[in-house]
């Protein structure tokens, strides 16, 4: 499907030119002596250093990718040895990671990992350059960074209540909490309001130390993560104080009407169906409400069942509603993590 990223083979003397990316030029040279295909590789538009990674990391995930090959980095010049199916599965992979890496400005495991999974599916890579949400307290570009999560954006459009179900590190929770603080930002909304079931505590935090604020902080701390890094420090204390912005356990919103707001919760998994109905009939005439959960990790005492189960079973057919389901191919954190989760799926089904 990445061809044209290489242009055409002209075989001549049992030397084959290939123009590769942005008119590079490289060779594959067959040795009637030796069956084996040689492919040179220019690093003429990503750093040498940048591309093998620390300690090689990089190119320790080339060689995984590929282990019917023999590939040698010497420089900015990787040769590579092989079959020809594989040096050409090589120069896709190439090909593809060079696409994101003009896209995106940056390289690291997840992104060389991300080009490898695309170059085997024939999938064509987003381009988030084109969709940039806002620009975070670091600099950091805030967008949709995968198929699903990029779902999750185009829905919000339409849908008032979003489902947004898969496991750990898929960037779910980051991206609805980017949603929302977008959608403040626009003046869409008048507030944001994320929540937590605090199941640790069994929503009676009573006996923990400390006021009600450091009682309930270390279950709601990853919300404050994925805020502070798109609100600076300064304006998110006083939106806080002033309660545009509020982070507060789920049972804090039995008896509210939540109306001009972005309302997310998180962890939804933790939630009873009790607690889950509550939550979904607090909706004002004009809110919107993003529902994250992994039906993974439940944290529920064994003889409490998740009320998300349910509500994605019986609210799956209602107008307005969406539910996006993210899986290992969004995962957005360390590339082990999409190996772990991998890992205990195949243990469960053995």
């Amino acid at each position: 499907m990445y061809n044209q990223w290489f242009g055409s083979h002209n075989h001549t003397n049992n030397v084959s030119l290939v123009v590769v990316s942005r008119l590079r030029f490289a060779y594959i040279c067959k040795n009637k002596s030796n069956p084996l295909t040689e492919f040179t590789y220019q690093l003429e538009f990503i750093n040498p250093q940048l591309f093998y990674g620390p300690q090689n990391a990089h190119l320790n995930l080339l060689k995984k990718k590929y282990p019917k090959l023999q590939i040698v980095a010497r420089g900015d010049e990787i040769k590579v040895f092989g079959d020809e199916s594989s040096i050409l599965e090589f120069q896709s992979g190439m090909g593809v990671l060079e696409k994101l890496y003009t896209s995106r400005k940056e390289l690291n495991e997840n992104i060389i990992q991300e080009a490898l999974d695309i170059s085997e599916t024939g999938e064509l890579p987003i381009d988030n350059s084109k969709e940039v949400l806002f620009i975070g307290t670091r600099g950091q570009k805030i967008s949709a960074k995968t198929k699903n999560q990029h779902r999750m954006l185009d829905v919000s459009q339409k849908s008032d209540i979003i489902f947004a179900i898969g496991p750990a590190g898929t960037g779910k929770t980051y991206t609805a909490v980017a949603i929302a603080v977008m959608a403040l930002k626009n003046r869409e909304v008048r507030k944001v309001i994320l929540t937590r079931p605090a199941v640790e505590a069994g929503e009676n935090l009573g006996f923990l130390p400390g006021d009600l604020k450091e009682k309930i902080d270390p279950y709601l701390r990853p919300l404050y993560d994925a805020l502070e890094d798109m609100i600076p420090g300064d304006k998110l204390k006083s939106m806080v104080e002033s309660r545009t912005v509020e982070i507060a356990p789920l049972a804090f919103m039995r008896g509210r009407t939540l109306d001009n707001c972005y309302v997310i919760l998180d962890e939804a998994q933790n939630s009873t169906e009790l607690q889950l109905k509550m939550f979904l009939t607090r909706m004002g005439p004009n809110a919107k409400l993003i529902i994250t959960g992994d039906l993974t990790q439940i944290d529920l005492p064994k003889k409490q069942q998740s009320g998300l189960y349910r509500a994605l079973k019986i609210l799956k057919n209602i107008e307005g509603i969406s539910i996006i389901e993210l899986d290992t191919g969004d995962v957005v954190r360390h590339r082990l993590v999409k190996e772990i989760i991998n890992a205990y799926e195949k243990a469960n089904e053995e």
